[in-house]
Protein backbone atom coordinates (compact mmCIF):
# COMPACT_ATOMS: atom_id res chain seq x y z
CA UNK A 1 0.00 0.00 0.00
CA UNK A 2 1.65 3.26 -1.24
CA UNK A 3 2.19 5.75 1.23
CA UNK A 4 1.01 9.35 0.53
CA UNK A 5 3.92 12.05 1.43
CA UNK A 6 2.57 14.81 3.48
CA UNK A 7 2.39 18.07 1.82
CA UNK A 8 5.60 20.42 2.20
CA UNK A 9 5.03 23.76 4.43
CA UNK A 10 6.42 26.85 2.67
CA UNK A 11 7.52 29.35 4.42
CA UNK A 12 7.40 32.82 3.22
CA UNK A 13 11.10 34.60 3.22
CA UNK A 14 11.38 37.93 3.53
CA UNK A 15 14.75 39.71 2.04
CA UNK A 16 15.92 43.26 3.73
CA UNK A 17 17.93 45.45 1.67
CA UNK A 18 20.83 46.92 3.88
CA UNK A 19 21.40 50.53 2.90
CA UNK A 20 24.74 51.15 1.60
CA UNK A 21 27.20 52.40 3.59
CA UNK A 22 28.64 55.90 3.67
CA UNK A 23 31.95 56.46 2.63
CA UNK A 24 33.15 59.78 4.30
CA UNK A 25 34.87 62.62 1.90
CA UNK A 26 38.87 62.37 1.80
CA UNK A 27 41.43 63.98 0.81
CA UNK A 28 42.92 63.02 -2.53
CA UNK A 29 46.09 62.60 -0.51
CA UNK A 30 44.28 60.08 2.29
CA UNK A 31 42.55 58.35 -0.92
CA UNK A 32 45.79 57.18 -2.11
CA UNK A 33 46.96 56.23 0.92
CA UNK A 34 43.93 54.06 1.34
CA UNK A 35 43.94 52.58 -1.89
CA UNK A 36 47.42 51.36 -1.46
CA UNK A 37 46.99 49.95 1.20
CA UNK A 38 43.95 48.31 0.39
CA UNK A 39 44.80 45.26 -2.16
CA UNK A 40 40.94 45.00 -3.30
CA UNK A 41 40.59 48.44 -4.27
CA UNK A 42 41.94 48.71 -7.81
CA UNK A 43 39.71 50.50 -8.94
CA UNK A 44 39.53 53.23 -6.30
CA UNK A 45 43.29 53.42 -6.58
CA UNK A 46 43.09 53.53 -10.52
CA UNK A 47 40.41 56.73 -10.09
CA UNK A 48 43.14 58.34 -6.90
CA UNK A 49 46.02 58.81 -9.59
CA UNK A 50 44.05 60.74 -12.09
CA UNK A 51 42.94 62.83 -8.96
CA UNK A 52 46.58 63.48 -7.95
CA UNK A 53 48.07 64.72 -11.18
CA UNK A 54 45.17 66.96 -11.89
CA UNK A 55 45.60 68.59 -8.72
CA UNK A 56 49.84 68.67 -8.61
CA UNK A 57 49.45 69.86 -12.21
CA UNK A 58 47.69 72.85 -11.64
CA UNK A 59 49.13 73.60 -8.10
CA UNK A 60 52.28 73.59 -10.46
CA UNK A 61 51.13 75.77 -13.25
CA UNK A 62 49.95 78.26 -10.37
CA UNK A 63 53.29 78.37 -8.90
CA UNK A 64 54.50 78.93 -12.21
CA UNK A 65 52.43 81.85 -13.02
CA UNK A 66 53.22 83.24 -9.61
CA UNK A 67 56.64 82.73 -9.88
CA UNK A 68 56.78 84.46 -13.13
CA UNK A 69 54.65 87.05 -11.44
CA UNK A 70 57.20 87.46 -9.01
CA UNK A 71 60.16 87.20 -11.33
CA UNK A 72 58.77 90.37 -13.28
CA UNK A 73 58.37 92.57 -10.43
CA UNK A 74 61.25 91.80 -8.75
CA UNK A 75 63.62 92.89 -11.75
CA UNK A 76 62.60 96.43 -11.66
CA UNK A 77 64.00 96.43 -8.17
CA UNK A 78 67.14 94.35 -8.91
CA UNK A 79 68.40 96.84 -11.65
CA UNK A 80 67.30 99.40 -9.79
CA UNK A 81 69.95 98.62 -6.97
CA UNK A 82 72.95 97.27 -9.50
CA UNK A 83 72.68 100.94 -10.89
CA UNK A 84 75.66 102.82 -9.29
CA UNK A 85 74.83 106.23 -7.30
CA UNK A 86 76.85 109.58 -8.43
CA UNK A 87 78.95 108.81 -5.01
CA UNK A 88 80.07 105.19 -6.31
CA UNK A 89 80.63 106.99 -10.31
CA UNK A 90 82.74 109.71 -8.80
CA UNK A 91 84.85 107.31 -6.96
CA UNK A 92 84.90 105.70 -9.60
CA UNK A 93 86.51 108.26 -12.40
CA UNK A 94 88.85 109.38 -9.18
CA UNK A 95 90.22 106.00 -8.93
CA UNK A 96 90.85 105.77 -12.90
CA UNK A 97 92.53 109.05 -13.22
CA UNK A 98 94.44 109.58 -9.73
CA UNK A 99 98.43 109.34 -9.99
CA UNK A 100 98.25 109.34 -14.06
CA UNK A 101 100.14 112.94 -14.84
CA UNK A 102 96.44 114.00 -15.59
CA UNK A 103 96.18 110.94 -17.62
CA UNK A 104 99.00 111.05 -19.83
CA UNK A 105 99.90 107.61 -18.78
CA UNK A 106 96.74 105.90 -19.37
CA UNK A 107 96.14 103.62 -22.40
CA UNK A 108 93.54 104.13 -25.27
CA UNK A 109 91.20 101.24 -23.40
CA UNK A 110 91.59 102.90 -19.94
CA UNK A 111 90.87 106.81 -21.65
CA UNK A 112 87.63 104.98 -22.98
CA UNK A 113 86.55 103.56 -19.53
CA UNK A 114 87.47 107.39 -17.73
CA UNK A 115 84.52 108.92 -20.80
CA UNK A 116 82.12 105.79 -19.77
CA UNK A 117 82.11 106.80 -15.79
CA UNK A 118 81.81 110.24 -17.31
CA UNK A 119 78.89 109.93 -19.39
CA UNK A 120 77.16 107.99 -16.61
CA UNK A 121 77.81 110.92 -14.49
CA UNK A 122 75.78 113.45 -16.84
CA UNK A 123 73.02 111.72 -16.34
CA UNK A 124 72.85 113.13 -12.64
CA UNK A 125 73.68 116.49 -13.30
CA UNK A 126 71.39 119.96 -12.17
CA UNK A 127 69.66 120.70 -14.84
CA UNK A 128 71.85 124.28 -15.26
CA UNK A 129 75.25 123.68 -14.23
CA UNK A 130 76.53 127.00 -14.89
CA UNK A 131 74.00 129.10 -12.87
CA UNK A 132 75.04 126.18 -10.04
CA UNK A 133 77.11 128.11 -7.38
CA UNK A 134 79.05 124.61 -6.86
CA UNK A 135 81.33 125.83 -9.99
CA UNK A 136 82.99 128.24 -8.11
CA UNK A 137 86.13 127.61 -6.03
CA UNK A 138 89.72 125.85 -6.51
CA UNK A 139 89.75 122.81 -8.81
CA UNK A 140 92.80 121.09 -9.61
CA UNK A 141 93.06 119.81 -13.13
CA UNK A 142 93.11 116.10 -12.64
CA UNK A 143 92.69 114.69 -15.90
CA UNK A 144 92.12 115.16 -19.41
CA UNK A 145 91.76 112.89 -22.78
CA UNK A 146 94.03 115.46 -24.64
CA UNK A 147 97.41 116.61 -22.46
CA UNK A 148 97.98 119.50 -24.17
CA UNK A 149 94.25 121.15 -23.59
CA UNK A 150 94.93 122.75 -20.37
CA UNK A 151 98.26 123.07 -20.66
CA UNK A 152 99.31 124.28 -23.92
CA UNK A 153 103.31 123.72 -25.57
CA UNK A 154 104.24 123.40 -21.59
CA UNK A 155 102.28 119.97 -21.83
CA UNK A 156 103.37 118.35 -25.09
CA UNK A 157 105.67 115.49 -25.30
CA UNK A 158 108.90 117.84 -25.34
CA UNK A 159 107.24 120.38 -22.98
CA UNK A 160 106.89 117.40 -20.15
CA UNK A 161 110.22 116.84 -20.12
CA UNK A 162 111.39 120.20 -19.64
CA UNK A 163 108.69 121.84 -17.64
CA UNK A 164 107.77 119.14 -15.32
CA UNK A 165 104.45 119.78 -14.05
CA UNK A 166 104.00 120.36 -10.05
CA UNK A 167 100.49 121.59 -10.49
CA UNK A 168 97.50 122.87 -12.28
CA UNK A 169 94.84 124.64 -11.32
CA UNK A 170 91.79 126.77 -12.13
CA UNK A 171 90.26 129.43 -10.14
CA UNK A 172 86.38 130.34 -10.81
CA UNK A 173 85.27 133.35 -8.80
CA UNK A 174 82.29 134.74 -8.80
CA UNK A 175 80.64 136.67 -11.00
CA UNK A 176 82.86 136.01 -14.19
CA UNK A 177 86.91 135.87 -13.50
CA UNK A 178 88.83 132.25 -14.56
CA UNK A 179 92.26 132.10 -13.73
CA UNK A 180 94.84 129.54 -15.02
CA UNK A 181 97.85 128.39 -13.01
CA UNK A 182 100.38 125.87 -14.51
CA UNK A 183 103.29 125.63 -11.81
CA UNK A 184 106.33 123.59 -13.44
CA UNK A 185 110.29 122.98 -12.45
CA UNK A 186 112.11 123.50 -15.34
CA UNK A 187 115.39 121.60 -16.41
CA UNK A 188 114.91 120.31 -13.26
CA UNK A 189 116.48 123.32 -11.41
CA UNK A 190 113.90 126.36 -11.82
CA UNK A 191 111.15 126.66 -10.44
CA UNK A 192 108.42 128.99 -12.60
CA UNK A 193 104.80 129.03 -13.28
CA UNK A 194 102.38 130.12 -16.40
CA UNK A 195 99.43 132.28 -15.36
CA UNK A 196 95.96 133.18 -17.71
CA UNK A 197 93.05 135.18 -16.69
CA UNK A 198 90.03 135.68 -18.36
CA UNK A 199 86.18 136.38 -18.30
CA UNK A 200 83.56 133.64 -18.19
CA UNK A 201 80.37 133.79 -20.59
CA UNK A 202 77.56 131.83 -20.42
CA UNK A 203 76.30 130.76 -23.89
CA UNK A 204 73.56 128.66 -22.56
CA UNK A 205 72.14 126.63 -19.26
CA UNK A 206 75.79 124.09 -19.61
CA UNK A 207 77.96 126.06 -22.13
CA UNK A 208 80.26 128.48 -21.30
CA UNK A 209 82.89 130.35 -23.22
CA UNK A 210 86.45 131.96 -21.66
CA UNK A 211 88.47 134.20 -23.66
CA UNK A 212 91.86 134.69 -21.44
CA UNK A 213 94.43 137.52 -22.33
CA UNK A 214 98.22 136.54 -23.01
CA UNK A 215 99.65 134.58 -20.31
CA UNK A 216 102.45 135.15 -18.25
CA UNK A 217 105.27 133.69 -17.68
CA UNK A 218 107.18 133.62 -14.32
CA UNK A 219 110.62 132.08 -13.82
CA UNK A 220 111.92 133.49 -10.51
CA UNK A 221 111.81 137.47 -9.81
CA UNK A 222 111.13 137.66 -13.74
CA UNK A 223 107.98 137.96 -15.07
CA UNK A 224 106.93 137.40 -19.24
CA UNK A 225 103.93 138.19 -21.35
CA UNK A 226 103.36 137.05 -24.49
CA UNK A 227 101.49 135.88 -27.37
CA UNK A 228 97.76 137.05 -27.20
CA UNK A 229 94.39 136.33 -26.45
CA UNK A 230 92.78 132.51 -26.53
CA UNK A 231 89.69 131.55 -26.38
CA UNK A 232 88.01 128.00 -24.76
CA UNK A 233 84.40 126.40 -24.90
CA UNK A 234 83.33 124.26 -22.16
CA UNK A 235 80.32 122.46 -21.52
CA UNK A 236 79.89 121.59 -17.65
CA UNK A 237 78.82 117.83 -17.41
CA UNK A 238 78.59 117.57 -13.98
CA UNK A 239 79.10 119.19 -10.72
CA UNK A 240 78.77 118.48 -7.04
CA UNK A 241 80.89 119.90 -4.14
CA UNK A 242 83.58 117.26 -4.40
CA UNK A 243 84.34 117.05 -8.15
CA UNK A 244 83.49 118.98 -11.90
CA UNK A 245 83.23 117.78 -15.33
CA UNK A 246 83.74 119.55 -18.23
CA UNK A 247 84.10 118.67 -22.11
CA UNK A 248 85.88 120.99 -24.76
CA UNK A 249 84.25 122.38 -27.97
CA UNK A 250 86.81 119.76 -29.50
CA UNK A 251 85.66 116.48 -27.37
CA UNK A 252 87.93 117.00 -24.90
CA UNK A 253 87.21 115.52 -21.62
CA UNK A 254 88.50 117.20 -18.20
CA UNK A 255 88.17 116.13 -14.54
CA UNK A 256 88.10 118.90 -11.94
CA UNK A 257 88.49 118.23 -8.37
CA UNK A 258 87.84 120.39 -5.56
CA UNK A 259 91.08 121.64 -3.65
Amino acid sequence: MATTAAPATIYPVTFRRDPAPRIPKQSPQSLLHNSISSASSTTTITTAFPLLRLRRRGTHNADRILASVSSSSAKPKESEQMRPSPVDLVDSILSKVTQTDRGVLLTSDEHQKVAEVAQELRKFCVDKPVKCPLIFGEWDVVYCSVPTSPGGGYRSALGRLIFKTNEMIQVIQAPDTVRNKVSFCAFGFFKGQVVLEGKLKALDDKWIQVIFEPPVLTIGAFDYKYGGQSEVKLEITYVDEKIRLGKGSRGSVFVFQRR
